[in-house]
């Protein structure tokens, strides 16, 4: 039962705690991690910008666990909704090639690893508030990771 909870639990901070944010706590935020889509490589070395705009929320916060997940979730939010164009975007492409619903079935696939690879995570560290941290944490880098395999799947001009 855990592990169909952590997803959905590790989700809840954003809407449920982004209230509870300073007002400059997300100024800037989701332009930030557009500015870092438009350069990041999932398969880089070294650092990259990826959780930036979550560490600028966060100075802007009491630091608080729950502050510190929510403006992960915040940043987590635009990188899912990057995904989500990303996948829309590459779907629309091989429709015609008749590869649409290997795609679906590979996004399926990969939400649930995902989750499971999250929940792990989560499990890892027990019942400590950072468990919570790590979760979050885990599922922006997968998202952030996954939005841009998508966008590098683009069709041939």
């Amino acid at each position: 039962m855990r592990l169909t909870l952590i997803p959905l639990f590790v989700a809840l901070p954003v809407a449920a705690f982004a209230q509870d944010l300073p007002a400059d706590a997300l100024t800037g935020l989701e332009d930030s991690v557009r500015a870092c889509f438009a350069d990041y490589d999932p398969i880089a070395d070294g650092p990259s910008c990826l959780g930036q705009a979550a560490q600028g929320c966060m100075g802007a916060t009491d630091e608080s666990t729950m502050s510190i997940v929510a403006c992960i979730g915040a940043e987590t939010q635009v990188w899912d909704d990057l995904l989500n164009s990303e996948y829309k975007a590459r779907r629309a492409e091989l429709t015609p090639r008749g590869l649409n619903d290997q795609l679906l079935d590979a996004q399926r696939a990969w939400l649930a690893f995902r989750d499971a690879e999250c929940a792990l995570e989560v499990d890892r560290w027990g019942d400590g508030s950072m468990a919570v941290i790590v979760g979050a944490n885990c599922m922006m880098e997968m998202t952030a990771t996954r939005a841009a395999q998508l966008r590098d799947k683009k069709a041939d001009p």
